[in-house]
């Protein structure tokens, strides 16, 4: 292993050093100062916490208009049901 060693040395150190120069650029951008803020768990901005509160609404009003057609659905199945079933409905002839 000692005859190895002064090989690796010029491989290894600039490796690092270049490793741990790239990381610390990196980091310094936004990917660091995004990653920063979640590790810190800091609020929202106002433009962030409108977009999440207009996308809250649309979801209650997406779920609101869900509702409304799965009880049309259970009310076509209950009609359905109680005539015969689909082959009981009149069927077009061409």
């Amino acid at each position: 292993m000692g005859e190895i060693a002064p090989f690796l040395v010029p491989i290894v150190v600039p490796s690092v050093l270049f490793l741990s120069i790239a990381t610390a650029v990196i980091l310094r951008g936004p990917l660091g100062k995004a990653i920063g803020e979640r590790v810190a768990g800091r609020k929202l901005d106002g433009d962030s916490a409108a977009q999440a509160e207009a996308l809250h609404a649309e979801v209650d009003e997406l779920r609101f208009r869900l509702s409304e057609v799965e009880e049309r659905l259970d009310f076509t199945e209950r009609l359905l049901a109680r005539q015969g079933g689909p082959d009981a409905l009149p069927r077009e002839e061409h």
